[in-house]
């Protein structure tokens, strides 16, 4: 039994001070989050605590929530010089599959969320995303370059089977011969084979599957609501047989925690037909610092305090560090250890193939309606 404070706090440039909320084990069974600490742009915090009065009664469990999202623009511009996109499209906000290490969290912030338990409960879908797409596609400026899809949340997240957003988007990316690399960690990717499968015989879209652990363990806790393992390795052997173009990612690499797993996870991959490999380090921005943490210190007590001190040597002794070239390798000792480690193993298993451009040359513009055919 609970009641609740609320405190304001002064929002400045700094990162405001937080009150840490665990909440209880039966309130948030099957997620990734302990907490639900207040957003960093809100102007007061919400802090529940036992009063002793049974003031509030029995809190709520969190249950996955989904809002349409009014949205009126589907594809997101970037320039950032760490990846090879510069556009992307996310079907949703927020993600089911509750991944405690996820860089995305600090994003539902911006919505007035919290980046821990909200960010796995209250989602957003983007229903229109598929109209949105094509009338993107047709406008007259509009030039072709590879989409990224599923760059923030995860494109195929359980809430996907029910509203086939992503499916959709895809229909009109096929329709119009636009290229499309794909990165999730869920085997549902299998259902649009039938798309992907044509795509790729022009050459049209690649898929990347993220696996970062083969212990079921870590990983039911590391990523609760995403795909085991073993599923995950069955997508790569169903797409690669289908002709899909196929790279696994080892994303995130924990140092103390799964960096052993780099040679074993890159094997299995092989063994299913990826051909292709990348990894990222462990990124800690934000409100993930203190979630992460949370996290480790329930889940692997004995490692914590090896696997923060291990992260921090790549990082000149914080969390963290944004910069571009950095913030997804690191730097020092342990860094450049993983970086040969993963060399190695890709050329040792031939995982070293040139990734191929996506072809541009072949898309055609949409016709709206009421709009213009053209001659040839």
């Amino acid at each position: 039994m609970s009641a609740l404070i609320i405190k304001d706090r002064v929002i400045s440039n700094q990162q405001p001070t937080t009150l840490i909320d665990v909440v209880s084990h039966d309130l948030r069974r099957g997620r990734g989050a302990l907490s639900n600490t207040t957003g960093r742009f809100e102007a007061q915090a919400r802090h529940a605590f036992d009063d002793g009065w049974d003031s509030l009664g029995d809190l709520d469990v969190f249950k996955t929530d989904v809002q349409e999202d009014a949205t009126r623009s589907i594809i997101t511009r970037n320039d950032s010089p760490d990846i090879s996109f510069d556009r992307s499209i996310n079907p949703y906000r927020g993600c089911e599959h509750g991944c405690i290490y996820c860089y995305a969290r600090p994003s539902h912030c911006y919505l007035g969320h919290s980046a821990g338990l909200d960010f796995e409960t209250k989602l957003y879908a983007k229903s229109n995303a598929a109209a949105l797409l094509e009338q993107e596609l047709a406008a007259k400026n509009y030039t072709p370059a590879t989409i990224a899809l599923g760059s923030n949340t995860d494109p195929y997240q359980p809430i996907e089977r029910e509203r086939h957003i992503t499916r959709g988007i895809l229909e009109v990316l096929a329709r119009t011969q636009h290229p499309v690399g794909i990165v999730t960690k869920s085997a549902l990717v299998v259902r649009d084979i039938d798309i992907l499968g044509t795509m790729a015989e022009k050459e049209l879209v690649r898929v990347a599957i993220s696996i970062t652990t083969l212990d079921r363990t870590v990983a039911r806790t590391m990523e609760p609501r995403a795909a085991t393992p073993a599923k995950r390795l069955d997508a790569v052997r169903q797409l690669s047989a289908a002709g899909i173009p196929v790279t696994v990612m080892v994303a995130p690499v924990v140092p103390g925690l799964t960096d052993h797993e780099i040679e074993t996870i890159l094997e299995a991959a092989y063994e299913a037909g990826a051909r292709d490999a990348g990894y990222v380090l462990l990124r800690l921005p934000h409100e993930i610092k203190q979630l992460f943490r949370e996290w480790l210190s329930e889940a692997f007590p004995d490692r914590a305090g090896r696997v923060i001190s291990l992260l921090q040597s790549m990082h000149g002794g914080k969390d963290y560090v944004a910069a571009f070239g950095h913030r997804q390798r690191g730097g020092g000792p342990y860094a450049d250890q993983i970086a040969l480690r993963f060399k190695l193993a890709r050329q040792r298993l031939g995982m070293t193939g040139e990734r191929k451009s996506l072809r541009k040359d072949l898309f055609r513009k949409p016709v709206l309606p009421g709009g213009q055919l053209a001659l040839f």
